[in-house]
């Protein structure tokens, strides 16, 4: 049984989730990922237009709340604007266009997918206003943010009518991001951890986005947790971002991995486990977004 957490607005998420990021050269495969998870017991999905499969994914959700599987309102879907939609007028346009994609009333929670927008002359600011709106209109649950760094969190909490309930970023045992957890953890923000496994470069649509770095999940001190609770280090280090507080959304098309990756509600690490795997922090990002490197809302140039 997957375990959940409230959020400021008093909605509740799963605190695992699937990640369609992988479907976004093979639609194909994040619907097959998508019918295994429900199957395995998930009920949070975090998705985003970039990735260019919402309509295969809502096929999915459609089939399983008309065949009794789940009901919709035991499912959390996330969705995003992408960075070339920012501006306010555009951002109702496309919540409006995803959700038609997924075929779905409205989504759990909206995030801005990135602070950085493509033309790099749109504020944030004017892109949350949007972004309010879609919760004005019942196009969705919750808003939140995506990729931004403390001080950028900082500046739409100044302007917020409606507070964000999230900040999504990439967090792993080499990037526990513990100074933007307890930033947002003081201001009511909850974190979604995205590639807790990390991301290392591939080629085609994501090259931008990736480095070469690896994360290290070979180490000594998670071999040992490992063995000690009979799992995997990838469930290891499931169980750590579960620990530190974060929600997690691993992504895979394997069947067999989808169900190992939600297999982690048995065990629980102890305090002095989390504080060994704390040491392995290097503060190293295998998704640095190079190709926004030196735009105005660049997110990564900040402390955290």
């Amino acid at each position: 049984m997957c375990s959940t957490i409230a959020l400021n607005n008093g909605l509740i998420v799963p605190v695992i989730g699937l990640g369609t990021w992988q479907g976004v050269d093979s639609p194909k495969e994040v619907e097959k990922a998508v019918r295994f998870a429900i199957d395995a017991g998930y009920r949070h999905f975090d998705c985003a237009a970039i990735y260019g499969n919402e309509k295969e994914i809502g096929k999915v959700l459609r089939e399983k709340i008309s065949d009794g599987v789940v009901k919709r309102e035991n499912l959390f879907i996330t969705t995003k604007v992408w960075n070339d939609d920012h501006k306010e007028e555009q951002v109702v346009k496309a919540c409006k266009k995803s959700l038609k994609n997924f075929g779905l009333d409205y989504v759990d929670l909206y995030l801005i997918h990135w602070p950085v927008c493509d033309s790099d002359d749109v504020d944030y600011v004017e892109t949350w206003r949007g972004m309010e709106k879609c919760v004005e209109l019942n196009l969705t649950k919750s808003i939140g943010l995506s990729n931004f760094n403390s001080e950028q969190v900082n500046r739409i909490l100044k302007v917020a009518k409606i507070k964000p309930v999230m900040n999504q970023v990439e967090c792993h045992v080499n990037l526990n991001q513990k100074k933007l957890r307890d930033f947002c953890k003081e201001r009511g923000i909850a974190i979604t951890a995205y590639s807790p496994f990390g991301a290392p470069n591939t080629p085609g649509s994501n090259a931008g986005f990736k480095s070469t770095e690896k994360v290290a999940l070979d180490s000594p001190i998670i071999e040992q947790i490992s063995k000690k609770y009979n799992k995997s280090k990838y469930q290891v280090a499931l169980r750590y971002l579960i620990d530190i507080g974060t929600i997690p959304i691993p992504k895979s098309s394997s069947e067999s991995n989808i169900k190992a990756n939600f297999d982690v509600f048995d065990f629980k690490l102890t305090l002095e486990e989390v504080e060994e795997i704390d040491k392995l922090d290097s503060g190293k990002r295998t998704c640095p977004a190079f190709q926004y490197k030196g735009f105005k809302y660049y997110p990564f140039d900040a402390e955290f």
